[in-house]
């Protein structure tokens, strides 16, 4: 499984995933890069991801839902603050609503997604800073370590596969 380490840091308000994948840096930044992909990862399994809109550059935006195996649809967003292919993404990450406007009684986060090659794949430091410790314990009690793992733990078989 990629995911090697995961930390919640209540005091510090961030939670940090690490995995490794067996893939090339430019590989594993293409799933990010490409909504087609992104959907097939983006997401725990069985909750597949549709991108309505994603536009992957300073200032863009990332609509998007998750739906769950009873067609439950879950909405979210991100709005892009930084890019630097293929070493990093920066996003803040919200909850929306059915219209993909914000939704304000669920915590949003920024979220730093950091690539580096290592030997034989590359390294992604996944780091969302919260904040409140309240708000970092509402989605971790919501299941986001889980949720997060699942779907991270995906993209090597994706990529496997392309």
């Amino acid at each position: 499984m990629p995911v090697v380490d995961t930390k919640a840091d209540l005091k510090g308000k961030t939670l940090t995933i690490v995995a490794e994948f067996q893939a090339p840096i430019e590989s594993v930044w293409q799933v990010y890069a490409d909504p087609r992909l992104l959907e097939r990862v983006w997401g725990p399994e069985g909750m597949p991801a549709t991108f309505t809109l994603h536009d992957l550059a300073p200032g863009g935006r990332m609509n998007y839902f998750m739906t769950d195996p009873e067609g439950q649809k879950y909405c979210g967003y991100w709005e892009v603050i930084e890019v630097h292919e293929p070493h990093h993404i920066a996003v803040m990450d919200g909850f929306a609503n059915q219209d993909f406007t914000p939704n304000p009684e669920l915590p949003a986060s920024r979220n730093d997604f950091d690539f580096e090659p290592i030997d034989g794949g590359t390294r992604a430091t996944y780091t969302s800073h919260y904040a409140s410790a309240d708000e970092l314990q509402a989605v971790l009690d919501m299941g986001v370590i889980e949720g997060a793992t699942s779907a991270i733990n995906q993209i090597d078989g994706l990529l496997a596969r392309s």
